[in-house]
Order: structure tokens, then C-alpha cells, then sequence
């Protein structure tokens, strides 16, 4: 099975630049279409729903304190996805791959998985937080789209 890390550098390798918080962002929607299209998760990792939307903890390890991503931030990673997962991957980036970062974000915050989970915790706006956005809320969400 894919890492994060791998579909990150499988994203990152699609673009010239790319910010970290772009990056955040495809691989949420990548794992969230991945769980309708394939109703499986394309990585085990899990995001937590951080004040700018959604973040992986593994991932931000990887890139924390760079704004954009150098592809040698991921040499170490193999290139171990299958077909049909590049394939999900370029679909959401025909769809999301053009639009700011700041758009997803602000998308993000108006989605249900992200929304409901710091509601859950208890958080206000542009506080910290590091719940859990479950795929199957992520599944359940996308899904009715």
C-alpha cells in the first residue's frame, strides 16, 4: 500500500511549484476520492483537522518550516503506487490542481469532515487542534457529492 509520503511525491512531480499547504491539500482530496472511487483508503495515514484546514502529521515531518516543496524532499520515497491510484491522483488534479492553495483551504472549511470534526473537539476558529478527520466521515461526505 501507498504512503502519503509517496503520493506526495507523486503530486509534487506534477507541478513546477507547490506550496506546503497545496500539497496538504491534494493528498486529502486524493485519499478522499480514492476512499468513494475505490472505497478504500490510498494510505493508512490520517489527517487532523489543524486551523487551516487539513493536515497530515507525517506529511508536515517531511516539509515543516518550507513553504514550497523541493522534489528532493522526497528521493527516500519509492515510487510504489499502482496505475489505477496515479490515475485517481491525476483526476483530482484535473479537478483541485489549479486552484490556490488558499481555495482549498478555504473549501476545506466548508466541507463537513474538517468542520464537523473541530466542532466535535470543542475548537474555535483558528485554534489549534489535532482531532482525527476519520475516512469514514470522509467516505460518507464525498460520497453524497
Amino acid at each position: 500500500m501507498a504512503t502519503i509520503l509517496s503520493v506526495a511525491k507523486y503530486i509534487q512531480s506534477r507541478f513546477d511549484n507547490i506550496s506546503s499547504m497545496k500539497l496538504q491539500k491534494l493528498t486529502y482530496y486524493s485519499q478522499a476520492w480514492n476512499l468513494v472511487w475505490e472505497e478504500r483508503e490510498l494510505f493508512h495515514e490520517d489527517f487532523e483537522a489543524w486551523a487551516n484546514g487539513p493536515v497530515s502529521p507525517d506529511l508536515y515531518a517531511r516539509h515543516r518550516g518550507e513553504f514550497l516543496i523541493h522534489p528532493q524532499m522526497f528521493d527516500d520515497i519509492p515510487d510504489d503506487l499502482t496505475e489505477i491510484e496515479k490515475e485517481n491522483i491525476d483526476k483530482v488534479l484535473v479537478h483541485y490542481g489549479d486552484k490556490t492553495a488558499q481555495w482549498l483551504s478555504d473549501l476545506t472549511h466548508i466541507e463537513y469532515p474538517w468542520e464537523n470534526t473541530r466542532q466535535l473537539a470543542c475548537v474555535e476558529d483558528g485554534e489549534r487542534c489535532s482531532a482525527i478527520i476519520t475516512k469514514g466521515e470522509m467516505h460518507l461526505y464525498y460520497s453524497g457529492l
